[in-house]
């Protein structure tokens, strides 16, 4: 099952924004009182210490500020929304759709809540088939809750779901399989990725790596990854490595996600090993630490 990685290629030394790739990170929520914020930021932190040239934060207008002051490197699409906060989907439709074809890699899903706007913008999403798409966190739950929705699907899709939200898509897909024992969740993982034609990343201690026919499994497991945010700069650091790398074909795209996975795994035991313990760490510091676990997959 786990065959072993593949060295990241080096970065071209006369690239620009434009070769290491463009990512759009969907995200974020200010319907009604509740505002996540934080998620998609993350996230495109995330795609920037994994190396992507440009990310542009997609993000429902009242918030979009916010977000961008946390992640000052990245520029901003507002999503229209109506005077509750939620998104407006007949205006942002349009705004979404041009996000998506400008971009080399998507991520959508951090933050966004459960609403109809998001389960209709998680649907275009995974029909969306110019560059791949990383699904994750909110928009894996819209996805649990759409009917049929395996028919749908012709985007080069990777889930990354947690036990819960893995439990959720397999009960839609009528999938019997338990994330959460170490025994079985690879067949867990496989089940699912054959079922929709996608890479799937189920997180947690030993996360799993499917295509639907290779299984991999990171042989790191650091509890310090059990805190708000990591999962938003993993969805953030495959979206980069997707964007800077998947145009060339090599590595594939499965080999990418494997990287990435590791890559995360490596950057919180270099935090742990650094402040000698297994708990604290933020989300920010993950991202740190990225591009030096990044540059010891390239030797």
């Amino acid at each position: 099952m786990n065959d072993p990685l593949p060295t990241l290629p080096p970065r071209a030394p006369a690239g620009h924004k434009g070769t290491f790739g463009r990512v759009a990170v969907v995200g974020g929520c200010c319907a009604g009182p509740v505002r996540m914020i934080g998620a998609p930021a993350l996230a495109a932190l995330g795609a920037l210490r994994a190396g992507a040239g440009l990310v542009r934060l997609v993000a429902p207008a009242p918030i979009l500020n916010d977000a961008i002051g946390l992640c000052p490197s990245a520029t901003g699409l507002a999503l229209p929304t109506l005077p509750d906060g939620v998104i407006h989907l007949p205006d942002a439709v349009p705004i979404f759709d041009a996000a998506l074809h400008g971009a080399d890699a998507v991520i959508i899903g951090p933050g966004m809540g459960e609403f109809p706007a998001v389960a209709a913008l998680t649907l275009r999403a995974i029909q969306h088939t110019e560059c791949p798409v990383v699904i994750d966190a909110d928009a894996l739950n819209a996805l649990a809750a759409t009917p049929d929705l395996f028919r749908d699907f012709r985007a080069r899709a990777v889930l990354t779901p947690h036990p819960g939200e893995y439990r959720r898509l397999a009960t839609a897909l009528r999938i019997h399989a338990d994330p959460t024992n170490t025994a079985t969740r690879p067949t867990a993982a496989e089940l699912l990725a054959q079922r929709l034609g996608c890479i799937v990343v189920l997180k947690g201690a030993g996360s799993i790596v499917s295509d639907g026919h290779t299984t991999w499994r990171c042989d790191h497991a650091n509890p310090c990854l059990a805190t708000a945010g990591t999962g938003d700069v993993l969805a953030g650091v495959l979206a980069g490595l997707l964007a800077a790398h998947g145009r060339s074909g090599t590595p594939r795209l499965f080999d990418l996600v494997r990287l990435a996975v590791e890559a995360h795994a490596r950057a919180a035991r270099a935090w742990a090993d650094a402040h000698h313990t297994e708990s604290g760490m933020v989300a920010v510091e993950l991202a740190e630490l990225i591009p030096p676990a990044l540059e010891s997959l390239r030797r």
